[in-house]
């Protein structure tokens, strides 16, 4: 392959990125928006104040930025070393793949910093494992504190629209938990016995190389010496998401004349709808929030969606736009480290017409 053949290749392969880019921003949108009413989501938009929709939205940025700087801690606690812009990019990244496929985020921001800083997969994935155990407690605190403070209003509404259906749709459907744990005790009985022969096979001595790595991965928050920076991080991240409900909040008029303490009930209620396995909390998000807003404030249906639409899509378009924003990036980056290896072998490159 001469010279021209390289150079024409590398533009087409540049060309077929943008348009990769475009055709997933496309797809993206619209699973952000397939479930929007859209007389609502306009009537809505009149009545909001962009300058807080935008405030919220910056909020949000900075919480993806606190949280990629608070992954970096326990990468570093589990003994490597990476870029403040390539964790940052495996962030973004990961909330990107949340809109195509649910969950799948935590996966992709592994792959993203193997690639770009060679840390291992295994060893960041049990990283991010354990942020996910931290950022549990932390909801699982927020909402006993909010229920504690006002149990008359935000308990009643947990125990009856969310917990007492959660226990009638899963009534008589213990047996399946009962045979699932008993078939995984089983299986770790016969593991053990039989552990000697199953060291020999290639498939599992790979099981327990990644349960090894992500084990590296769970302990790196007690190998991290820094933990209060990490602890701050975490207040931090959880302010930020409380502002951005407060700013989304105060944009609209029909929540406006609720307090900042309301804005903490939402924003654990909103939580439990980005939690909810269907890509990035579409339908979840819009129906815990709405319901909300109905039971407890007495907010009519028609604002208590637009208000759920326009607090989502606000922050999914900000997830959307950092997330293509750090692929375009990675991608720019590949296209100069293959532009300098075209350069190295053929340094003549940059004269040839």
């Amino acid at each position: 392959m001469n010279v021209r053949e390289i150079r024409y290749f590398c533009s087409v392969k540049r060309v077929g990125s943008y348009i990769l880019f475009l055709a997933l921003a496309a797809i993206l949108l619209w699973f952000s928006f397939r479930e929007v009413k859209w007389s609502d989501f306009m009537e809505g938009l009149q009545t909001a104040n962009y300058y807080w929709i935008a405030a919220s939205m910056v909020f949000g940025a900075l919480s993806f930025w606190i949280r990629a700087m608070r992954w970096r801690l326990l990468i570093k606690g589990a003994g490597y070393q990476v870029s403040k812009k390539g964790v940052f990019d495996a962030v973004n990244i990961a909330y990107l793949t949340n809109f195509a496929i649910p969950r799948a985020g935590e996966v992709a921001r592994c792959g993203v910093l193997t690639k770009t800083d060679g840390v291992p997969f295994d060893t960041s994935l049990g990283t991010v494992v354990l942020e996910r155990v931290f950022d549990t407690l932390c909801l699982l605190f927020i909402t006993i504190l909010v229920i504690a403070i006002q149990w008359d209003v935000f308990g009643l509404f947990m125990i009856q629209q969310l917990w007492s259906p959660l226990i009638e749709s899963t009534n008589g459907k213990i047996i399946y938990l009962v045979v699932i744990f008993l078939t995984l005790t089983v299986l770790v009985i016969l593991i053990v016995a039989y552990r000697k022969r199953l060291m020999k096979t290639t498939v599992f001595k790979k099981i327990l190389d990644l349960i090894s790595g992500i084990y590296r991965g769970l302990i790196s928050g007690y190998r991290m010496r820094q933990k209060v920076p990490f602890a701050g991080y975490t207040v931090v991240l959880w302010l930020l998401y409380w502002a951005m409900c407060r700013c989304t909040m105060l944009a609209f008029p029909a929540v406006a004349q609720l307090s900042s303490f309301d804005a903490l009930f939402l924003m654990a209620v909103g939580s439990l709808g980005w939690v909810v396995p269907v890509q990035g909390g579409i339908g979840a998000y819009h129906f815990i929030v709405s319901l909300a807003l109905v039971s407890v404030y007495g907010i009519g249906q028609t604002q208590g969606v637009v208000f759920a639409t326009i607090s989502h899509e606000s922050q999914a378009l900000t997830m959307i736009a950092f997330g293509l924003f750090s692929m375009i990036r990675i991608g720019m980056s590949r296209k100069q480290k293959e532009h300098k290896t075209i350069e190295y072998y053929f340094p003549d490159a940059s004269s040839t017409k």
